[in-house]
């Protein structure tokens, strides 16, 4: 399965739905693996800037990710409802720091639009489309472009040490 394609059940198309601030997102609840508090994120020094740290969940290691941060959108502000959507990237546990999770919706697939081309904000290219959550219309995440690491100048990667 790409990362384009959703699994279906019985048709419908199951989306978990979280804010970040005010506005609401989804992504395809089949890449959810669970959602967790948050609390012990160790921070890791010549990381990218949305890179939180790290976080040891039952014996894996966890990379946390600020969702907000990835999207161009702030900071996920501390708070008593903040979570972490564990989804598996390429083989790796990655955590998304979100504000808030708030539901589970199913839809048909064929009530998935695209994205507006005229975004702006949120990349369209990390979106797959954009459903409708009860009054809402909710953008769905692509995880492949959100969680596409790209490298910047003078950046160590994990292994490297910087030349002195």
């Amino acid at each position: 399965m790409t990362n384009n394609e959703t699994k279906s059940v019985d048709g419908a198309l199951l989306i978990a739905t979280f804010l970040l601030g005010d506005a609401a997102f989804g992504i395809d609840a089949q890449q959810v693996q669970e959602v967790a508090r948050v609390c012990d994120i160790t921070p890791v020094h010549h990381a990218p800037p949305d890179v939180v740290g790290i976080r040891n969940l039952r014996g894996r290691i966890v990379t946390v990710i600020d969702l907000r941060s990835r999207l161009g959108l702030g900071t996920v502000a501390s708070g008593h409802d903040n979570r972490i959507m564990i989804v598996d990237w390429q083989g790796e546990p990655i955590g998304l720091l979100v504000d808030s999770v708030t539901d589970a919706i199913e839809i048909r697939p064929d009530t998935l639009a695209p994205a507006p081309p005229n975004l702006h904000g949120v990349r369209s290219r990390m979106l797959r489309g954009v459903c409708r959550g009860g009054e809402r219309l909710v953008p769905l995440l692509d995880l492949g472009p959100v969680l596409q690491f790209e490298e910047q100048p003078g950046q160590v990667r994990a292994g490297e040490r910087a030349a002195a």
